[in-house]
């Protein structure tokens, strides 16, 4: 018996099958919500930490944190409501970002080294001299 014929295309013909969106979805999309939130709090905490204990540069880079904090929140809820948007109308729309995360772990990642760089500096070359 040949399986030649059950093997052959039809030209253009699509079959549309209903998407369907297991509850691990909404889940997922939730903890990464969570996920982005507890990010936030941390870069608070820091901020909140330097503020109690640092000195000008502390104040000013822990104005730069909460600044990144607040930002971090405000793009988690953003992403949360696209993405549970694009679950409920079942789009298959992508739901991964590339940008968000890169953008925010650059942004702290620059403010650190605004912290790092002028008490370094004063710290070991101004007591050589």
């Amino acid at each position: 018996m040949s399986t030649a014929p059950l093997l052959q295309r039809t030209a253009q013909k699509r079959i549309a099958l209903p998407v369907r969106v297991e509850p691990k979805v909404y889940f997922a999309n939730e903890r990464t919500f969570l996920s982005w939130l507890h990010f936030a709090v941390v870069l608070g905490g820091l901020a909140v930490g330097l503020l109690n204990f640092g000195d000008k540069v502390g104040k000013i880079s822990a104005a730069l944190y909460t600044i990144v904090a607040m930002g971090v929140m405000v793009y988690a809820l953003v992403i949360y409501q696209f993405r549970a948007k694009a679950i409920r109308t079942r789009s298959g729309a992508p739901y991964d970002d590339r940008l968000g995360p890169v953008s925010f772990l650059s942004s702290a990642r620059g403010v650190l080294r605004y912290v790092l760089t002028p008490n370094l500096h004063r710290r070991y070359y101004a007591s050589a001299f």
